[in-house]
């Protein structure tokens, strides 16, 4: 059992408690406040009024399937030979052991997204894990955690390039359109009438409400053509990059949509990220949306993730919605929340002191808990 008491603790559910105490026991928060009952058998940690927060959430990354320094061996993000790639898993690529792995846990974030990339329409199934644990199973939360689909240029210029379809938008919504109509067909026949097709089977997990479709989208015109797509078939649908949601903020907020927002440390790296400014996650976050902050490893690297967050904060972003946006909000839109996200009795012991304010450029952790256990 550890008590780290004397923190200023960033509960993301509760507030802000200025002196306060966090007990861990077996991998979990036994409690959280500025009263707690420490046990006599406890080990205490004294963090002195240093911040303490939950282990940070990245929502959306490549780690693990496209490693920075092992290309083109470590590069496993996307199977460009069919435009519907549904029937893959992210989980059965990911080399846990990626020096991104350990980049992100020193850097405070302990629960991440793994995708497959964005050539593909449908890319296949989405993987959610902590950054920290002895075997790939120590660390899996969820091996199935959405269905990544592609909008825009990505999948039109790598199919385009070999002169195969899609290489419109147009194209690309027909074989999404074909994918969900051949995966309903698929659902409503006996199982003694069908052959079995994984591409359909894991379509009509989006379908039938077991997991959201995570949308590859930069630019208005895709992201709303997204939504479209999610109204036509009812599916539950994520804003992957959102890069223009600042441009179509009323429109989004009609749709009742959660985004993630990101890289946005990054150049302006194809025609769809004309837009790309760091002023869009504040100004989703104030108008109510539900807003989640990336940096598609590794197209921003793992570590930069806090950096993001306060560069946000600087373009108008307040304070306490950054926090949010690396913590609760991200743990919501991967339905993870029941065990991360938040300092609250019950949830994983993932926990983070710093010695600095967070998003700061001098902030880093002092220490870093993953399950309970002490990982830096």
């Amino acid at each position: 059992m550890i008590a780290l008491i004397n923190g200023k603790l960033y509960t993301m559910e509760q507030g802000v408690i200025e002196q306060g105490a966090v007990l861990m026991d077996h991998g979990k928060i036994a409690a959280v406040g500025a009263d707690v009952e420490i046990p006599a058998d406890a080990q205490i940690i004294d963090v002195a009024g240093r911040i303490v927060t939950p282990g940070f959430i990245d929502a959306h990354t490549h780690m693990g399937i496209d490693e920075e320094i092992n290309q083109p061996i470590g590069d496993d993000c996307n199977e460009m030979t069919e435009p519907n790639t549904a029937e893959l898993r992210a989980m059965d690529a990911i080399n846990y052991r990626d020096l991104a792995f350990q980049d992100a846990v020193q850097a405070g974030i302990t629960t991440v997204m793994v995708t497959p990339g964005s050539a593909n329409v449908f890319g296949g199934l989405i993987t959610v894990m902590k950054t920290a644990g002895k075997t790939y199973k120590d660390m899996l939360i969820n091996g199935e955690a959405g269905l990544k689909m592609a909008f825009g240029e990505n999948p039109k210029r790598v199919y385009g390039e070999k002169d195969k379809t899609p290489s419109t938008r147009m194209a690309t919504m027909a074989i999404a359109r074909q994918g969900f109509y051949e995966a309903k067909e698929y659902i409503s026949k006996n199982d003694d009438d069908k052959e079995f097709s994984l591409q359909s089977e894991h379509i009509a997990k989006a379908l039938t409400g077991g997991i959201p479709v995570r949308a590859h989208a930069h630019r208005a015109d895709d992201i709303m053509t997204a939504i479209r797509l999610r109204d036509e078939f009812d599916l539950e649908l994520v804003i992957e990059h959102c890069t223009d949601g600042h441009l179509i903020v009323d429109e989004l907020k009609e749709a009742g949509v959660p985004v993630t927002v990101g890289p946005s440390l990054s150049n302006r790296a194809k025609v769809e990220m004309e837009h790309v400014t760091f002023r869009t996650p504040g100004i989703l976050a104030n108008a109510g949306i539900d807003v989640a902050l990336i940096t598609d490893h590794p197209c921003t690297p793992i570590q930069y993730l806090p950096l993001c967050a306060g560069i946000a904060v600087r373009e108008g972003m307040k304070e306490y919605d950054a926090f949010k946006a690396l913590t609760i909000t991200p743990a919501k839109i991967l339905k993870i929340d029941d065990r991360v996200g938040s300092l609250k009795a019950g949830k994983d012991a993932d926990i983070v002191v710093w010695d600095h304010h967070p998003l700061e450029i001098m902030g880093r952790p002092n220490m870093v808990f993953v399950n309970g256990q002490q990982v830096v």
